[in-house]
């Protein structure tokens, strides 16, 4: 009987049983998900940050985007990383399906993610990120996270249900890892991997997302945190001011997502083959990170920059126009992207443009202004009435 236990048919069947049939169990499961998790996004940041000082000369601490100025020479990277991606187009152009995501094979596999799918997604994005383009990792990191989360529920024969929240938790766990922060991790796997709220999906996810920050924070990972502080006490009417700056940088932020997709439709109706497209989208990027390096890779260097910094009106006006034609073009140009990390990045730059025309006037923030405004409107109206 023991012989047959430890046989790895007799121990596979076993661990199907526990997991199946166990909500600890499969708690406990998660928990290991988080943890290779943890570990996936902390290894995919370190190749993405060593390519990236190897190609442009940086220090451990430096980020590529937050440099001041770089050698032109060392801006050949960007072609040539388009150069290596139309190389991996051209090995894959015969497969007859699109790669499965983290999205889609939830919705509509049930949670199963071809391995060979898994390794081309986060191959690619690692690839574009390491070279310079101005993507995010997240697509990397959901897909390698979800990706070895659905490996695992393959092999132990999930049920579909389970399947789905333990790739949800698993992407989510990767995000959170990576930014250090597992409730937004736990909300990209409800809302964007899930699709929806249940009881039984909380403590997977939760109990994922918590292992893989933790996992990432043991193995020294540096996630992106912004340490921010306020010493000008809030009224009633700042915070109506920043619910109508979240509804402005909520419609930026759809209008950026239809211009890249505008140029993606555009790009495909030319005569341009797939595998050129990446070239001559880092020829085109140089000249824009010439003028800006600010425009390159996630933007958490120059995130930093904004957030800290003075800067003019029309400097993140143009930081901001950079970043956008930028991002637009490297997704036209068939780069695999993601674009958390550069709606992260741009939307500093509208809240200090908010801050620097609020504050434009010494001494005066910009609710004390419209509250002035709204003062003297009210003292109009009332004489209009008592004249009357």
């Amino acid at each position: 009987m023991n012989e047959r236990l430890l046989r790895p048919s007799a121990l596979l069947y076993l661990a199907r049983r526990i997991f199946r049939s166990s909500e600890a169990s499969f708690i406990l499961l998660a928990v290991g998900v988080g943890i290779a998790a943890g570990l996936i996004a902390a290894v995919l940041g370190s190749l993405a940050h060593l390519f990236q000082s190897t190609l442009y000369d940086l220090n451990f601490d430096d980020r590529l985007s937050g440099l001041a100025i770089i050698s032109p020479i060392r801006l050949l990277a960007l072609p040539l990383g388009g150069a290596l991606l139309g190389a991996v187009i051209l090995i894959v152009r015969k497969q007859r399906r699109t790669s499965i995501d983290v999205v889609e094979a939830n919705a509509l596999h049930g949670g199963r993610i071809p391995f060979r799918d898994t390794l081309l997604v986060s191959g690619q994005t690692l690839l574009s990120n390491g070279c310079g383009a101005s993507v995010g990792l997240e697509a990397a990191y959901a897909q390698a996270g979800g990706g070895i989360a659905s490996l695992i529920g393959q092999w132990l024969n999930l049920r579909r249900n389970d399947m789905r929240v333990l790739v949800g938790a698993g992407a989510g766990a990767a995000i959170g890892a990576a930014f250090g922060a597992p409730l937004t991790g736990a909300f990209y796997a409800f809302e964007i991997v899930i699709g929806a709220y249940t009881p039984a999906s909380i403590a997977p996810v939760l109990a994922a997302t918590i292992a893989a920050v933790i996992t990432a924070r043991t193995l020294g990972a540096t996630p992106y945190l912004i340490a921010a502080t306020s010493s000008q006490n809030l009224a009633t009417l700042d915070y109506l001011i920043y619910a109508v700056l979240g509804l402005i940088a909520a419609m930026l932020g759809i209008a950026l997502m239809r211009l890249v997709s505008f140029a993606e439709a555009a790009v495909r109706h030319t005569m341009l083959p797939e595998w050129s497209r990446p070239v001559l989208g880092g020829l085109i990027l140089m000249p824009i990170a010439m003028i800006s390096p600010h425009a390159l890779s996630a933007g958490h260097g120059a995130l930093h920059l904004t957030i800290g910094g003075e800067l003019a009106l029309g400097m993140l006006t143009l930081i901001f126009g950079l970043k956008a034609s930028h991002r637009s073009c490297r997704s036209a140009s068939g780069s695999a992207a993601a674009c958390f990390s550069r709606h992260c990045s741009w939307a500093p730059c509208l809240a200090r443009s908010w801050r620097v025309f609020g504050h434009s006037f010494p001494g005066r923030s910009l609710s004390h202004r419209w509250m002035q405004r709204l003062s003297a409107w009210r003292r109009s109206r009332s004489r209009w009435w008592a004249a009357r």
